[in-house]
């Protein structure tokens, strides 16, 4: 947690509704929301990595995807996406496709088991989060859902371009 005095005990409570201490609440939403996500994914029946995950989204999201921009969009080294990849196609999640046009290039796609595998983890994140969210009050909900869209409005603007972004 970012609390150094543990959850709730905020040190930047002085500060009010200042973009620090929000933005510390917000990492501690986050730590709790990431640990939300790893229990749903190890719930499935592969246990993959965050690696593992944000390669086969970044396939699912990009259907002529190659090696080189999967290394590009991961922020990761060409050797270290293709053994990622042999993991992946070994566990039959994702398969390696001659381009039609380039005889050189293969196109990264997922397989039908690996399209499961994603709409598994999916709909476990959702439920689990659902079951969080069903804890609040209606108001709170409301207030949350729209404070996240004025920060997803607000981070367009202030992310640099060329950012990763994603799982």
């Amino acid at each position: 947690m970012t609390h150094l005095n543990g959850p709730g005990d905020d040190l930047a409570e002085d500060a009010g509704d200042g973009a620090e201490a929000v933005a510390l609440a917000i990492a501690d939403a986050v730590e709790s929301l990431t640990g939300l996500w790893s229990l749903a994914v190890q719930e499935t029946s592969l246990r993959l990595s965050l690696h593992q995950l944000r390669a086969l989204r970044a396939v699912e999201l990009t259907p002529d995807l190659n090696l080189t921009g999967l290394a590009e969009r991961l922020d990761i080294g060409l050797p270290t996406a293709s053994r990622l990849c042999d993991r992946l196609e070994a566990a039959g999640l994702l398969e390696r496709l001659l381009h039609p046009r380039k005889r050189r290039e293969v196109q990264l796609r997922l397989t039908r088991h690996g399209g499961h595998v994603l709409r598994d983890v999916a709909e476990r994140r959702t439920r689990a989060l659902a079951a969080a969210l069903q804890e609040m009050d209606a108001d709170g909900r409301a207030a949350l859902s729209s404070g996240l869209k004025a920060f997803l409005a607000a981070q367009s603007t202030a992310v640099p371009p060329g950012a990763v972004r994603g799982w």
